[in-house]
């Protein structure tokens, strides 16, 4: 009776463990991460950040381009975790379809762009990284170096607010899906981190410090999971559908797949002195883009950003998206709404411009 007993808890629990895999595997009809587009010209660059650390990109070019006509650019940042080829390349396509000069960028620390240990967590280099881009597109002939804007996905969404506040030469700033990720490591979704949890990982990543300072292994920490359990929760199997599976698994040359989408422990506490809503108004009269979806775990993120954020400003909620359907669903991703924004920012001719 026993044996009968445990024979059908493991088949109930073999079922529930296949059906959280097989929910997970369903990959969305429009879900299309590497698209490619014939109508785009790319060549990979590289390019040094004010602290002399290269900084890797894909830069996307429209084919159709008049000779010697300068164009305004769009600096793209991808998710926290994640590199250019992830959402953030598939950006930088489509808006150079639109006409604009793209640029999508790696982080510092993060695939191709340089800064050890890899996977380093530090909020100012991976704002200057937008900066960075700036100065690079600014040196190109074809680019009209006073319209440049930035979009950022997720954990790129605050870091391009950030280097936004403290560079005027960004013009327009969107955002999608936008992660705070100070907010999100001090206090976690709907503030669900009590201040003693908090204490808790700081003491472990000083600790993990004493670790790696006396010749210890690198610890990894947060990210995607590996594998999905029936107590895996809803944010965990939306990021693993995304990142390791086909749909957008990618690991950079010299990279485990191991330990991508993994901060390093030590580093990721820097995200608890991160605060890039603080003064949002420095941006303003530069214009501010929310996208979110209504069903998106984060959307509190930008919600919270429209709410401190001065004029020129607009929250756009996309129908029935949740988070990570904004990095890839080409049916859900309001391209149109992108690209109105910026033709209205970056294209049209303003006071003291010359045509």
């Amino acid at each position: 009776m026993k044996h009968k007993r445990r024979s059908l808890k493991s088949v109930v629990l073999m079922n529930m463990l296949f059906s959280v895999a097989a929910f997970a595997a369903e990959k969305p009809v429009d879900a299309d991460n590497f698209y490619r587009s014939r109508k785009v010209m790319e060549k990979e660059v590289r390019f040094e950040n004010q602290y002399k650390m290269k900084v890797a990109g894909n830069l996307v070019i429209p084919k159709r381009r008049e000779e010697g006509r300068k164009l305004p650019a769009i600096i793209v940042g991808h998710p926290m975790g994640a590199v250019k080829e992830q959402s953030a390349t598939l950006y930088a396509r489509k808006m150079a379809e639109f006409g604009f000069i793209t640029l999508a960028i790696d982080l510092s620390f993060w695939g191709g762009s340089e800064g050890e240990p890899r996977n380093a967590v530090s909020p100012d280099l991976y704002a200057e990284s937008f900066s960075a881009a700036a100065d690079y597109l600014r040196t190109l002939p074809f680019v009209e170096k006073e319209k440049i804007g930035v979009i950022g996905i997720c954990g790129s969404g605050s870091f391009a607010i950030s280097a936004a506040k403290i560079d005027p030469r960004l013009k327009a700033i969107a955002t999608v899906s936008m992660y705070d990720m100070g907010q999100a490591n001090r206090n976690a979704l709907h503030k669900s981190l009590t201040l003693e949890q908090r204490k808790k990982v700081i003491a472990e990543a000083a600790l993990q410090r004493d670790a790696e300072f006396s010749g210890g292994p690198i610890k990894y920490t947060g990210g995607t999971v590996h594998k999905l359990t029936e107590k895996s929760t809803p944010v965990e199997i939306e990021f693993f559908e995304f990142y390791r599976t086909s749909r957008g698994e990618f690991t950079p040359p010299g990279a485990s797949p191991l330990t991508t989408t993994h901060p390093t422990l030590t580093s990721n506490v820097k995200f608890m002195n991160f605060y890039p809503f603080e003064d949002l108004e420095m941006i303003s009269p530069r214009p501010l883009l929310f996208i979110t979806g209504t069903e998106a775990h984060s959307r509190e993120f930008s919600e919270d950003a429209y709410k401190r954020a001065s004029e020129p400003k607009e929250l756009y909620l996309v129908p029935d998206a949740g988070h990570v359907d904004l990095y890839d669903r080409v049916g859900l991703i309001p391209f149109e709404k992108l690209n109105q924004f910026f033709t209205k920012y970056l294209k049209q001719t303003t006071a003291g411009d010359h045509p």
